[in-house]
């Protein structure tokens, strides 16, 4: 038997953003059903996994800093580094609105709901010719996403008097309903049980995410001249798959900037898989050494974290095999390695404050022997030799030569020949100018040879690229209404968070500042939220 449900708001999609919208509609006294693919227990969508960095603008913690930001600025810094076009009105005008209003409508409204920020600002994304952050403003959530998003749904549970919400665990959406071009709802089926859903509602608010989660739509969209790696790891949300996004341009909505995305270059295996392919993100470490499958330096100018993730990533998808190596000694795997999200977190994730410390001075040894126990990826051994034999093992080849590996260690410490007075490297210029901001300096070796003593053992990581985010999406107004063909409004149609491309379908351009995800999908959640409020998706009512 079919099941209806009559709300005043749909929501589709249990992520970040669909619970903010979720949250401020049921404050503002409308009946919401929230519908969502997954299970009770992973609702939040990838907010809840990820590590919780936002680049914010002119918040009390920069001030605190001597930071001097402003949204000037950082329109600046987001429009040159993302490349955007001059026709792209729309996203220009959602990356305006972002760096105007981050402080307030992010950065106030998550401390006054209880959440906090660690107490420095991180330097990310400063561009390969400093024309990206050109000032620190990555902020990160005390207790990392995964507590801002348990937060979130906390208080959409409190907003819930009179009990107008309803939500939907596994069920699948599978087309939306509308009537004389106006959309009234969508039909759902339960994964669990195989029953249809019919869900009537004033307005239909787009929440499901990317595209990213699938490799599938991840090829197809690639850009065309871009190089594109023979394998992938997934490091999106499975449920992201595109399919709603094409099942709504059937009814006339906008897919824009779909090829680009915000994937990261240096991805394993995740050794405790959710889904097939499941790929974990390492930030890499600022002092290895990127090496081709050869075991030889990838050059000429060679590979270095923390400044432009979108061309590192053409370089190693460029490669001639899918993978490449990272190069490094224990003395920098302690201080430098980290990995995104916050899984391997905990002592942000738990407010683990003394741990943390402790591990951010003291080195993290506890990470990399986690990661070398539960990963085949992460190799160690006393000689170069001997690490050359276990990379040709892992990779089931005879690629990598041990008397070529051990040139490419020696022409590196070449540079340390006299001290710091041959410095002739670009990553080493690169690390140098890293440390004088004091957060990297904490987390970032002082320039030194891989074969000094006392600094092994030696340490390889194979890596290939992971998909994460789409940077495109369906086209919205500053309103995150749904816009059709002719730019004009698409009555009863709302898209908010990573499906419409962070806002306007594509605010980022062609490259993200880096932590503009997470406040993008509740900026833009937020507005649509407003203009529901208002009347604008009520139009009906």
């Amino acid at each position: 038997m079919q099941k209806a449900i009559q709300s005043d708001v749909l929501v589709i999609g249990g992520g970040l953003a669909g619970i903010v919208t979720a949250i401020e509609c049921l404050r503002a006294g409308k009946t919401v059903t929230l519908v969502d693919r997954d299970t009770p227990e992973r609702l939040g969508g990838l907010a809840l996994w990820a590590f919780g960095g936002m680049a914010l603008v002119d918040t009390p913690v920069q001030r605190r800093m001597k930071i001097k930001d402003s949204a000037e600025i950082a329109l600046r810094d987001w429009l040159r580094f993302g490349e955007l076009a001059e026709d792209d009105v729309l996203p220009r005008q959602w990356a305006s609105y972002y760096v105007e209003h981050s402080r307030v409508q992010v950065y106030d409204w998550l401390t006054e709901s209880g959440l906090s920020f660690m107490p420095a600002v991180n330097w990310v994304e400063r561009g390969m010719q400093g024309n990206g952050n050109t000032l620190p403003r990555y902020h990160v959530v005390w207790g990392t996403s995964q507590r801002l998003t348990r937060r979130m749904i906390e208080l959409m549970r409190q907003a819930d008097t009179g009990n107008r919400l309803t939500v939907l665990h596994d069920h699948e959406v599978t087309e939306l309903e509308s009537t004389n071009g106006v959309t009234v709802g969508a039909n759902a089926i339960n994964r669990a049980t195989g029953q249809h859903v019919q869900m009537a509602a004033q307005t239909v608010v787009l929440a499901m995410g990317g595209i990213n989660g699938s490799l599938e739509q991840t090829r197809a969209n690639w850009i065309q001249g871009r190089p594109m790696p023979a394998s992938m790891l997934n490091g999106a949300h499975p449920y992201a798959n595109g399919k709603l996004h094409h099942l709504v341009a059937g009814l006339g909505a906008q897919i824009t900037h779909a090829g680009e995305m915000w994937n990261y270059a240096a991805g394993v295996p995740h050794p405790k898989p959710h889904f097939e392919g499941h790929g974990l993100s390492i930030i890499p470490c600022k002092s290895a050494l990127w090496l081709n499958h050869r075991g030889e330096r990838i050059g000429p100018e060679p590979l270095v974290v923390g400044f432009d993730t979108h061309t590192l990533c053409q370089r190693v998808a460029a490669q001639e095999k899918p993978y490449v190596w990272h190069l490094l000694n224990w003395r920098i795997a302690i201080k430098e390695l980290a990995l995104s999200g916050a899984e391997h977190n905990q002592r942000i994730r738990d407010h683990q404050t003394l741990m943390f410390l402790k591990e951010t001075l003291f080195g993290n040894h506890r990470l990399v022997k986690q990661m070398l126990c539960e990963s085949r990826h992460f190799l160690v051994d006393d000689t170069l030799a001997g690490l050359a034999a276990k990379m040709n093992a892992l990779a089931g080849t005879h690629d990598v030569r041990a008397d070529v590996l051990q040139k490419t260690v020696d022409a590196f410490d070449a540079n340390f020949a006299l001290g710091d007075k041959l410095y002739n490297d670009e990553q080493i210029r690169r690390i140098e100018h890293a440390r004088h901001w004091g957060p990297d300096k904490m987390r970032t070796c002082k320039p030194a040879p891989l074969q000094a003593r006392g600094a092994g053992p030696f340490m390889a990581i194979q890596t290939q690229l992971i998909t994460r985010k789409s940077l495109g999406g369906l086209q919205t107004d500053l309103q995150s209404r749904v816009l059709d063909a002719g730019g004009q409004a698409m009555e009863g149609l709302y898209c908010v968070g990573e499906a419409a491309g962070f806002g306007g379908g594509g605010a980022c351009g062609k490259r993200s500042l880096e932590g503009t995800f997470l406040p993008g999908c509740i900026l833009t959640a937020r507005s649509a939220a407003r203009s529901i409020v208002a009347g604008s998706g009520l139009s009906r009512a």
